[in-house]
């Protein structure tokens, strides 16, 4: 029997989905067949995320979910149940970073990165996870970052908080096991997003980023992301969990 990356069926709550890596991870698991509750930081602002899930003949739930408020995005996971009947996938994609030579961070700026990389993920696959092991299981993947594998020369915060996402990754996918919840991750380079326009517009960053990606030499592309995050949600990936998918084009193994 071939195993199936079809999502046909379930459903799914993406945060930080509006853009960038998170709307290709919406719009990848809604192509693979999921109905997709999109954890937006501001609804009021539509990117268009939500016309294009529903396009593609799927469910699309929009959130209100300032992942730095607990109480706030788990109301948001249980309206996302409420609206769609239950919950496969969550993925943790929400994130960023401060960036700034650690001489300077601030106790405020790390509690803020903190807040919104590691604290959030914890808690939301907390919250998550309890619905998930009343119904039989499900599945969780983590947005980590290259930078929790290896040193990013003013980014110390942002690195720490995704190497613990990554450890996080694994501490959960052994407790919850035995609850049919299987819980991944994925570590991407440097990806073209709107977030990360900034910097790859300096064609000195620019140039030495696609140096460092040892074996490709390109910067990637969020499709690149969102396809690895669906298989590892979908019953193709059925025997991996506490792993971390590095998406570098080879950036760690030089």
């Amino acid at each position: 029997m071939i195993a199936s990356t079809s999502l046909e069926g379930t459903a799914a709550v993406v945060t930080g989905a509006a853009r960038g890596i998170g709307r290709a991870i919406a719009l990848e698991l809604a192509a693979a067949g999921a109905d997709v509750a999109l954890g937006l930081r501001d609804v009021a602002q539509d990117s268009g995320v939500v016309a294009e899930v529903e396009a593609l003949g799927r469910r699309a739930v929009p959130l209100q979910m300032d992942v730095t408020d607990l109480a706030q995005s788990r109301a948001a996971i249980d309206r996302a149940i409420a609206e769609l009947g239950r919950l496969d996938v969550l993925v943790n994609n929400a994130g960023g970073s401060i960036v700034e030579d650690a001489l300077d961070v601030t106790e405020e700026h790390f509690d803020a990165v903190w807040a919104l990389n590691t604290r959030s993920t914890f808690f939301l696959s907390q919250h998550a996870a309890k619905h998930m092991r009343g119904a039989g299981g499900g599945a969780i993947v983590n947005v980590a970052s290259q930078a929790g594998l290896v040193a990013l020369p003013g980014e110390a915060s942002y690195c720490t908080s995704k190497a613990a996402v990554i450890h996080l990754t694994k501490c959960l996918a052994v407790e919850w096991g035995g609850l049919g919840i299987r819980v991944n991750a994925v570590a991407p380079t440097f990806v073209e997003t709107d977030g990360t326009e900034p910097a790859l517009a300096d064609p000195a960053f620019r140039a030495d980023t696609v140096e460092r990606i040892a074996a490709l030499h390109r910067i990637g592309t969020p499709t690149e992301v969102s396809g690895a995050v669906a298989f590892l949600a979908s019953p193709a990936a059925s025997l991996i969990t506490g792993h971390t998918m590095v998406i570098d084009g080879g950036w760690t193994v030089r």
